[in-house]
């Protein structure tokens, strides 16, 4: 089973990483703003993440999601959390499972010749990865302008990987949570810098490559990626590494 690690990345904001997937803890006055939840075979997970932070599924505020894959809203419904959702607007029918924009079976499939791709579903397949989730209650946040939450996140539109893949900037850490717009690594990949995801696992690869302008000018020196480490330097430096 997946190895949970909880590495704290700057004053209050924790990356928890099952080292197939990440989400992100950001506390503050006792209370967590927690950027995605995993597979739905993480829940165990997420409530343990908070756990060695001290806190519980009661300090939670809310939930952040990034984008509405398997891997990053599937143990939401599993964990017992209580706290209200939100993700960026365009992301939200996503969420609701009015339409999917997700790498399917048979994308795997066709890719299963690469020893790499073979053991990455092998992995998956144990945490969940082919159930059908989804968030009905999930609510569009504001976009540009810090939210009343720990950590005052900013709600970053990176449209590409799915329509409403949004990052969050948590300003005061001089940190991103990028979810999949931008990764540090992956099991499928084994690059391990700043990075975009092979395009089978995204919907506008054009646009993807498009929003990597939007997450260099943001300022912060620390990228919390939906997978792989944290990595530390400037957005554009992650971006141009991304781009080589």
């Amino acid at each position: 089973m997946p190895r949970l690690t909880v590495t704290q990345v700057a004053d209050g904001v924790h990356l928890a990483s099952t080292g197939l997937v990440n989400w992100i803890l950001a506390e503050e006055d006792g209370q967590v703003t927690m950027v995605d939840a995993g597979y739905p075979g993480d829940a165990a997970r997420v409530r343990a993440s908070l756990d060695r932070i001290g806190r519980s599924l009661d300090d939670v505020a809310a939930v952040l999601v990034t984008h509405a894959h398997v891997d990053h809203i599937g143990s939401i419904e599993w964990c017992g959390l209580s706290a209200p959702v939100f993700t960026g607007a365009d992301e939200v029918p996503h969420a609701k499972r009015e339409y999917l924009q997700q790498a399917g079976e048979l994308d795997v499939a066709l890719r299963a010749w690469n020893p790499r791709v073979l053991l990455w579903s092998a992995r998956i397949l144990a945490v969940g990865a082919t159930q059908d989730v989804a968030v009905p209650e999930i609510t569009a946040c504001a976009t540009g302008t810090p939210l009343d939450l720990p950590g005052r996140p900013v709600a970053v539109p990176t449209p590409g990987h799915t329509t409403g893949h949004t990052a969050y900037h948590f300003e005061g850490a001089g940190a991103v949570a990028t979810g999949d717009a931008l990764v540090t690594g992956h099991p499928v990949t084994g690059v391990r810098r700043p990075h975009l995801l092979p395009d089978f696992f995204t919907h506008d690869q054009a646009q993807a490559e498009k929003t990597l302008d939007d997450l260099a000018a943001l300022d912060a020196g620390i990228v919390l990626p939906g997978h792989g480490n944290a990595w530390t330097g400037t957005m554009r430096e992650a971006v141009e590494l991304a781009r080589s």
